[in-house]
């Protein structure tokens, strides 16, 4: 009788937890809305940026949760194999003020790249004091994608001012870093082979934008932009050259205007290639200065090609990684 009860237990305990995880797997997108993740958390990943190792996509971005030290700054990381389902997998930096900024010092936009012949992780982030006047990017580094992240140094990239960085990686693996140079433009500037500087400036865009993202597609690269409005919201822009070096074309809209980009601004631009098909993620963040640990993601599948590229208005859909194919949920669009 003894065993009976045993086994009953038993079995009613692992009902239970399947019950939990089949309650908290998800196999939708939700654009704006509560994005919990593992331990039914809404993630915590803001400004941030993605990377890719093996099968695993890794989300780093800035931790803002309630009840954080204000003594430190926080930069979160998340696991993925599916680009829906996210595992927390802790806080990769907790740092105190590594130059001496004052109080309100500032860590934003972390961005990761894994350096293939290091095999270091080199994270990158806008360094700077409350005034924005230092105008650095900072460097740490890890041994592992969710190992703790080790200061190096900071310092101004190319000798120009940076404020919001970008990353990106082409389809040859090279790695380069987007900045912000007020009152220039943003710079697009090549890695050097350790990731531990900048080699090379590819182009000035001349456009007094910031929250820099690009993608390769179809022998175009497509860069975004956002306005100089701080934690509003306005109408992100694009533009497209044949190469990184330019010329870039005119800046248009990503969304209708009056939408001011349905209320984000752009942090990077995600390329799935599938055995079917590729799908473009335009990734975005919808900023609550006042409550910032309840700011959301918009994540959406763009509408690109031909030098065009689109938001679509935001719906919930799905992704398919390994077919590279996409589709709203409530089955309204057609598998792109």
């Amino acid at each position: 009788m003894q065993t009976f009860y045993k086994q009953k237990f038993l079995l009613l305990s692992f009902l239970i937890v399947a019950t939990t995880l089949s309650a908290q797997r998800q196999d939708v997108i939700r654009p704006g809305e509560v994005w919990p993740d593992n331990n039914g958390n809404h993630i915590q990943a803001h400004g941030g940026g993605i990377i890719k190792v093996g099968k695993t996509y890794y989300w780093y971005g800035e931790e803002r949760r309630k009840g954080l030290d204000t003594g430190f700054r926080y930069v979160s990381c998340y696991s993925s194999n599916d680009l829906t389902n996210w595992t927390f997998k802790g806080d990769v930096v907790k740092m105190t003020d590594p130059e001496n900024l004052g109080r309100r010092w500032v860590l934003e936009r972390p961005k990761v790249f894994h350096n293939k012949k290091t095999k270091k992780y080199v994270m990158y982030f806008h360094l700077d004091n409350s005034t924005y006047k230092f105008a650095r990017v900072g460097i740490a580094v890890s041994n592992k994608p969710d190992g703790q992240f080790t200061y190096v140094k900071s310092f101004r990239p190319l000798d120009y001012e940076s404020r919001d960085i970008g990353q990106f990686i082409d389809d040859d693996g090279t790695a380069y870093l987007v900045f912000e140079d007020r009152p220039f433009g943003f710079r697009i500037a090549k890695l050097s082979d350790d990731y531990m500087s900048l080699e090379k400036e590819m182009s000035l865009i001349k456009a007094h934008m910031e929250g820099g993202a690009i993608v390769h597609h179809q022998g175009l690269y497509y860069s975004i932009g956002s306005a100089l409005t701080g934690w509003k919201a306005n109408p992100n822009k694009y533009s497209t050259a044949p190469t990184l070096e330019g010329p870039w074309t005119e800046f248009k809209d990503i969304a209708p205007p009056e939408t001011n980009t349905y209320g984000s601004q752009s942090t990077m631009l995600i390329k799935v290639t599938g055995k079917k098909s590729t799908t473009i993620i335009f990734m975005a963040d919808i900023w609550k200065p006042a409550t910032q640990w309840d700011s959301r993601y918009i994540w959406m599948p763009l509408e690109i090609g031909n030098g065009k590229l689109w938001v679509p208005e935001p719906k919930p859909w799905s992704i398919n990684v390994k077919t590279g194919e996409w589709k709203y949920a409530e089955a309204v669009g057609a598998s792109r």
